[in-house]
């Protein structure tokens, strides 16, 4: 049978088959998996297959594991130098943000662009709470949507209290496969607990159905829109470390800047003290924005520290 992985514990899965049954699943004993370099060869997003392992308990093992047509991965919060596969086959992506009440940093959100264009998974910035804005939030909001939006990028003002921006998001889940991501505290859990108002969304230390405590590195779980469409939920995550990376090819991954990289001098050019940058040419002529080549020198740095 085939069927979607819709929450992993660590060692256990939940996956739904095509008619839409519940199992519990677990790899099966002798799995081959050829260059496996993630913390978690199996995400949630997956499609596989599985077989009847006890149907008294209606668990299943998974045997097979189909080629992913995308995901997003992070480096892992335990072991640094590996990274860890939030989730797979996405059509779309969430990064919902703040600016107060907590700020989210830009460098976050250009960490979390830098990914999906990495991955070839489209995303949205939903700036959310925008009942909390003073006049300060308000002209960093106006800021920032002048620059995302130049860019490319789509931005959504929402706020749950208001039921602001609530029905653009609706109408963006419809049948797609979409990520939903951002630091703790942003509001996404009471964000998701209006789009999909049947669910108690919530985290569990221990497993109702395994009885066994939940890996403490990050996991997801997929939840049906009832319109159509899927919504994977993430934790919240403190940072956005970024892996498989190297420096020379950062730049490919800020929209702006790579339509400008054949005008550079030097192939190899970081967009540094290089002479002849297009890069830094566009920034000081006012086409590029000054904050996010500032968020791609501090990726460039960190890149170089970690000695990729």
């Amino acid at each position: 049978m085939k069927a979607i992985v819709y929450k992993s514990t660590g060692s256990w899965y939940t996956v739904k088959d095509d008619s839409g049954k519940v199992y519990n699943a677990r790899l099966k004993g002798v799995f081959k998996i050829d260059d496996i370099t993630s913390t978690n060869p199996l995400a949630v997003g997956d499609k596989v297959d599985i077989e009847m392992e006890n149907e008294a308990e209606n668990s299943v093992v998974i045997t097979k594991i189909y080629d992913r047509k995308n995901y997003i991965n992070r480096q892992s919060p335990r072991v640094k130098h590996q990274h860890h596969i939030i989730a797979a086959n996405l059509d779309q992506s969430f990064m919902v943000a703040t600016l107060r009440d907590p700020k989210t940093s830009q460098g976050f959100i250009d960490r979390f662009l830098v990914a999906s264009e990495m991955y070839h998974v489209p995303p949205v910035i939903i700036f959310n709470k925008a009942d909390l804005y003073k006049k300060k939030e308000t002209e960093l909001f106006n800021h920032w949507e002048e620059i995302y939006k130049a860019v490319g990028y789509k931005i959504i003002l929402a706020s749950v209290k208001e039921n602001r921006g609530i029905s653009e998001i609706r109408e963006l889940l419809k049948d797609k496969v979409t990520l939903i991501s951002g630091h703790s505290g942003v509001g996404k859990s009471s964000l998701l607990n209006v789009l999909l108002p049947e669910l108690n969304i919530r985290t569990q230390d221990v497993s109702d159905w395994s009885g066994k405590g939940m890996h403490t590195t990050t996991f997801a779980e997929m939840y049906d829109v009832p319109d159509g469409g899927k919504i994977i939920d993430t934790p919240g995550m403190r940072e956005f470390g970024l892996v498989d990376i190297s420096r020379q090819e950062l730049s490919h991954y800020f929209l702006e800047m790579r339509e400008r990289l054949n005008n550079c001098q030097f192939n190899n050019c970081l967009h540094i003290n290089e002479p002849g940058c297009a890069i830094k040419e566009a920034m000081a002529e006012g086409e590029i924005a000054e904050d996010r080549y500032v968020s791609y020198y501090n990726i460039l740095k960190s890149i170089n520290e970690q000695n990729y």
